[in-house]
């Protein structure tokens, strides 16, 4: 679209109301820069809320906006008429006849999420050969809907009977495989988890069924059955695409897959091996073209952000982020370079594998099949004078010697180790025969991090933590008190008013007969900071409706008049469920971190071959908060659950 053009939805969303004036010509700049739509920057930015946006092009036109779609009403018809492909590609979906009564005449409804464009409804208008009667729902709405109707069809396909399937190792699997139904269906597994924002889609055989489930925010959950029949078919499919050898069966094979879904280059690593009742298949979903999460986003603030900020910009030395697998460590340490990744500084990578493409940044995928190992690449980097480097892991002896060396040449290096704490980083060395005085000389401090969901905004409900849960989460009320306190801890500006609005809650629930009163709205008073935008943007979704009746006039510890300070760590929440995140009651994830920074009484400890239990007493002392205490922080922040923290730290960690 033309740049006037997009000035003029920008002129109809503002006076509907749906953007406020002073940011169209902001917006209509970075349009302009991104050669991209209006539409399409709003939808990925999460400025406007996309209800929003499409209720006020519908108004503008004069059509009804429904806010959300029964998949389970449109009719096979329309699933056989209008191809998928057509109507992912125009963001619409025919929902059946205005008179179900009479399919053979009358006009057809059909759901758009720009009701400005009326070329997709002409073409549709001549596929189907009768009138259109257009409604508007957002774009999420029909992308969900058109997933489940047309894979509806599919899924009876492949669920239905086909006893004879039992025998299916007597047909050709490439006859078997270009059967459409399976093609759709596997084209459905990754459309459906890009849509959901899984990290992997496992496809596992059982006695008598295929199972699919897709890996979210770190937790499986199961997505779709197949019939067993159509095993080799779905993982023929898969072997084709990822060109695997399909007439392979009895060892594992690896390959890889890349898709474009939603106009997004996603890369899929595939893994099969066999088992004893057919092969499995576990694909691993990269968002080539995914935008970075900044450390503010990972839910690093305050000091800990301020320290990881000094140890990046540092000349020289060892930064160590430490943790099991899928704790999240390479995005941490991809988040630090997009910190300092500036024209005069020259950085270098070396992955297995390259998860994400960094401009500027110089970036090697090691393959120790063909003698290219971590070592290896680190002793190239060295020669081509690089001022960062960044080691996707430190594995064994000769990687940290180099990795030394090249820190005591003037060279900052980026790693990752599997340990469970701050303080194993330094012991995991010496177990690597490094001498102590080099770890002294070149570490400057080591990230322990793990991942917990992050409570789904829309439906997460306060409640009073009682002593138990105190005790279950290894901080006392006072040490709470004292970790809130510190400078630097505050998500958000503005957190007291949820405190207010959840002790409302919390006093309400525990006095029924009292009278309701809904707060008032406070989203005017809670304007975006530069300093952690993602926190900001959470809150905003958290409006008074949501979370319940609240009471104005409740009494108690917690509550006190407007505006007046809400104690923090008064209130835990813990998620409920609810459509938008799939009835988990969590949405994303987020960090929490301890932080070991090798001071002088830290590096004595070393010399002095200290274990790690005393090395992390000294830390503690000289103010390392541990793993337990900053997920305490987040829980009475009101971004996890008590459930959450318990479940991604050990016990022994607060010891």
């Amino acid at each position: 679209m033309s740049e006037s053009a997009e000035r003029y939805v920008g002129e109809i969303l503002v006076r509907r109301g749906a953007l406020p004036a002073g940011r169209l010509d902001d917006l209509l700049r970075s349009v302009t820069e991104k050669n991209v739509r209006l539409l399409e920057l709003l939808e990925a930015t999460r400025e406007v809320q996309p209800e929003q946006v499409t209720k006020a092009l519908a108004e503008e036109v004069g059509i009804p906006f429904v806010d959300q779609i029964k998949h389970g009403d449109v009719p096979a018809q329309m699933i056989d008429t209008v191809p998928i492909t057509f109507a992912r590609q125009h963001k619409l979906l025919a929902l059946g006849y205005l008179d179900p009564s009479r399919p053979d005449t009358g006009p057809v409804r059909v759901a758009v999420s720009n009701p400005l464009d009326p070329t997709p409804l002409d073409d549709l208008r001549a596929l189907l050969g009768r009138p259109i009667l257009p409604v508007a729902a957002t774009s999420e709405a029909i992308e969900d809907a058109i997933n489940r109707v047309y894979e509806r069809k599919d899924e009876t396909a492949l669920t239905e009977g086909k006893e004879e399937a039992v025998s299916e190792e007597l047909q050709d699997l490439i006859d078997m495989t270009d059967e459409a139904p399976v093609i759709r269906w596997v084209n459905n597994l990754f459309y459906t988890a890009a849509q959901r924002r899984a990290s992997d889609i496992h496809i596992e055989p059982s006695d008598k069924e295929v199972v699919v489930r897709y890996r979210i925010d770190g937790n499986l959950q199961v997505a779709k059955t197949a019939h067993k029949g159509f095993l080799n078919s779905i993982v023929s499919r898969v072997k084709i695409e990822a060109g695997l050898n399909i007439a392979e069966k009895r060892l594992p094979q690896d390959g890889r897959i890349t898709k474009r879904i939603q106009g997004r280059l996603i890369d899929v690593r595939v893994s099969t091996i066999p088992t004893s009742k057919g092969e499995s298949i576990v694909m691993r979903l990269l968002d080539k073209e995914k935008v970075l999460l900044d450390l503010e986003d990972l839910g690093y603030s305050g000091a800990p952000l301020a320290c990881i900020h000094h140890l990046v910009t540092r000349p020289n030395g060892i930064l160590l982020v430490t943790g099991p697998t899928g704790s999240g460590k390479t995005t941490t340490l991809y988040a630090a370079l997009s910190k300092i990744n500036t024209p005069d500084l020259k950085i270098l990578t070396a992955e297995d594998p390259v998860e994400y493409e960094l401009r500027g940044i110089g970036q090697l995928h090691v393959q120790p099949k063909i003698g290219l190992t971590f070592a290896s690449a680190l002793r190239a980097f060295l020669r081509q004078d690089p001022d960062v480097i960044m080691v996707g892991e430190i594995r064994d002896h000769e990687t940290a010697e180099i990795a030394i060396h090249a820190s005591l040449t003037g060279h900052l290096v980026l790693s990752t180790l599997h340990t469970n704490d701050a303080a194993g980083a330094i012991t995991r060395m010496v177990e690597m025969e490094v001498e102590h005085y080099l770890i002294t000389s070149s570490l400057l401090g080591a990230i322990a991090q793990r991942l917990v969901r992050r409570l789904c905004p829309r439906c997460k409900q306060p409640y009073q933590p009682t002593d138990q849960d105190f005790r279950q989460l290894g901080v006392d009320r006072a040490r709470l008190k004292q970790i809130l306190a510190h400078p630097g801890t505050q998500p958000w500006p503005g957190m007291p008013h949820e405190y207010e609005i959840a002790a409302a809650q919390v006093s309400a629930a525990a006095d029924p007969s009292a009278p309701d009163a809904s707060f008032p709205d406070l989203s005017d008073e809670l304007e975006p900071v530069e300093a952690e935008p993602t926190q900001i943007r959470d809150f905003r979704d958290l409006a008074p409706p949501r979370l319940g009746p609240s009471a104005a006039h409740a009494t108690g510890p917690a509550w006190g008049a407007r505006g007046a300070s809400i104690e923090p760590g008064t209130i835990f929440y813990r998620g409920v469920g609810c459509e938008e995140c799939g009835g988990t009651g969590y949405r994303g994830r987020i960090a929490i971190a301890e932080i070991l920074i090798l001071d002088d009484a830290v590096r004595r400890e070393v010399l002095n071959r200290s274990d790690a239990n005393q090395i992390a007493r000294v830390a503690i002392a000289r103010g390392m908060r541990t793993l337990r205490e900053d997920g305490a922080r987040v829980v009475a922040h009101g971004m996890t659950s008590l459930e959450e923290v318990l479940a991604a730290t050990q016990a022994g960690e607060v010891d």
